[in-house]
C-alpha cells in the first residue's frame, strides 16, 4: 500500500529499532511508496512511511530491492557530496564511501551480505542515516 510520506523531523530523529518478522508487511509499503514516487525518489527508509523501523527500500540500477537491518560492515573511497531527501526541504553537503559492504537480511529473514558501489551505494548510506535518526 501507498503511504503518505513523513515530514516531521522529530520523528524522523529517532533512531530505528531492529526489524522482526512482525515488521514485514512494512516491506511491501516501502516497495510500493517507491514506485509511485518513482519520478523524483531512489529509496526510502520506514521511518519515512511512519515506522520507526531498520527497513529501506532502494532502486538497485533499476530495479526496486528491500533490506530488513542492513549494517555497513566495510567501506572506502569517501568523498564529499549533496543530497535532498523526500521528507526534507532542500539539500545538505554530507559525506559518503563510493563502495560498501552490506550486512543484512532478506524478505525471508535470511541473512545476506552485499557489495555496492558509486550511486546505489549514495542511496544505501543515505536511508541508513535515516535508520539511525541522522537527517540529510
Amino acid at each position: 500500500m501507498v503511504r503518505e510520506i513523513v515530514k516531521d523531523p522529530i520523528f524522523l530523529a529517532r533512531r530505528s529499532r531492529a526489524a522482526t518478522a512482525e515488521d514485514l508487511p512494512i516491506v511491501r509499503d516501502l516497495l510500493d511508496t517507491l514506485e509511485a514516487h518513482r519520478a523524483h525518489c531512489v529509496g526510502l527508509a520506514a521511518n519515512m512511511i511512519g515506522h520507526s523501523v531498520r527497513i529501506i527500500a532502494f532502486d538497485n540500477e533499476g530495479r526496486a530491492m528491500a533490506m530488513l537491518n542492513p549494517e555497513i560492515v566495510k567501506a572506502s573511497g569517501q568523498y564529499e557530496t549533496e543530497e535532498a531527501c523526500l521528507s526534507l526541504e532542500g539539500s545538505r553537503k554530507t559525506k559518503r564511501y563510493q563502495s560498501i559492504k552490506l550486512r543484512y537480511q532478506n524478505e525471508r529473514l535470511q541473512l545476506r551480505f552485499k557489495s555496492f558501489s558509486g550511486w546505489t551505494a549514495q542511496i544505501i548510506q543515505h536511508e541508513l542515516d535515516h535508520c539511525s535518526g541522522i537527517l540529510i
